[in-house]
């Protein structure tokens, strides 16, 4: 009794079940998942930002909090400043708050 003839694409293939399984999980994840994901991280950016506004202020000019817990802080907050900074200095459009 002959064999018989296999498909070239296999389930484990990536263009077989697998694949498609996978593609479909990606294009429900962007349906339902991908703009909360986006929300959430600008919520926990707009949460450093403002953490770092209330510790670090003076450099900007702010005194906020004392510059004791300031100091105490520092060590924590050190690898983020130049990119913090760079941020509060930047000008802002309209747009930036659109998109």
């Amino acid at each position: 009794m002959p064999a018989e003839p296999r498909s070239p694409i296999g389930p484990d293939e990536p263009g077989g079940l697998r694949g498609l399984v996978g593609k479909l999980r990606d294009v429900t994840y962007g349906m339902a998942a991908h703009d909360m994901t986006r929300y959430a991280m600008r919520t926990r950016a707009s949460m450093e930002h403002l953490f770092i506004l209330t510790t670090m202020g003076d450099m900007l000019g702010v005194p906020i909090l004392p510059p004791y817990y300031s100091l105490r802080l520092l060590p924590y907050a050190l690898p983020q400043i130049a990119t913090w900074k760079r941020r509060m200095l930047r000008e802002k459009d309209l747009t930036d708050a659109m998109f």
